[in-house]
């Protein structure tokens, strides 16, 4: 077939990367794909899809002093404030709200799933 490989980045919607040395032959196998459009033909340096090969942080979008909600672990569904973010480890330390002594507790940071921004309160 002549493909080497497919990247599908999900901030992109709808379209996929294919890597090729005969890019004619795309538009026979696109045909079989339920879906699929058309080919946008054309040729990109690595230098402009290298953003989406590399992977970001879990703990990322997350600032201390926003609202999450425990998406999993003995915590789930318990809704906690963010007091500390350790981005090597990818770990967050929250502050459940419904707890009755303050408690800090250190979770993953995809189990955790943010309900309010810390800007939004203010």
């Amino acid at each position: 077939m002549g493909i080497f490989s497919v990247l599908a980045p999900a901030t992109i919607r709808g379209y996929v990367f294919v890597e090729s040395m005969n890019p004619d032959r795309l538009d026979e196998v696109v045909r079989g794909i339920r879906r699929a459009r058309g080919v946008a033909k054309g040729e990109t340096s690595l230098q402009e899809i290298e953003h989406f090969l590399t992977p970001k942080p879990i703990v990322s979008g997350i600032m201390e002093g926003d609202i999450v909600e425990l998406v999993a672990g003995p915590f789930k569904g318990e809704k906690a404030r963010v007091q500390k973010i350790d981005e090597a480890k990818e770990e967050i330390t929250v502050e459940l709200f419904e707890a009755m002594v303050p408690i800090p507790i250190t979770v993953r940071g995809d189990h955790v799933r943010v309900i309010q921004k810390e800007k939004e309160e203010k």
